[in-house]
């Protein structure tokens, strides 16, 4: 059994800052690409960042610049710092993660949201 464990989310005015977390943890043989989505209601979810295994980073172009995805691997965690938050930004944030876990099966994991709200 694997979980993803997010936190750090909350309420900022346009500018601050938050810092988000998400640890894995269970049985884990190793852990892939990991990365974080958001959603808000009527919309579909989007990919924000993603990080390799290598450590190689991707954003969605309406982050670039602001927000900047990292990881820990030998504590199974991903962190997105997020700078310059914009009302847009506001949303519920997603950690997800392609681990290889027992019997060496590989499957993508979900952590349980957290909110993110920016106000203006």
């Amino acid at each position: 059994q694997v979980q993803l464990v997010e936190s750090g989310g909350g309420l900022v005015q346009a500018g601050g800052s938050l810092r988000l977390s998400c640890a894995a943890s269970g049985s884990i043989f190793s852990t892939n690409t990991m990365g974080w989505y958001r959603q808000v209601p009527g919309k579909q979810r989007e990919l924000v960042a993603a990080i390799s295994s290598g450590g190689s980073t991707s954003y969605v172009d309406s982050v670039k610049g602001r927000f900047t995805i990292s990881r820990d691997s030998a504590k199974n965690t991903v962190y997105l710092q997020m700078n310059s938050l914009k009302p847009e930004d506001t949303a519920v944030y997603y950690c997800n993660a392609r681990i290889v876990g027992g019997y060496y099966t590989t499957r993508i994991y979900w952590g349980q949201g957290t909110q993110v709200t920016v106000s203006s």
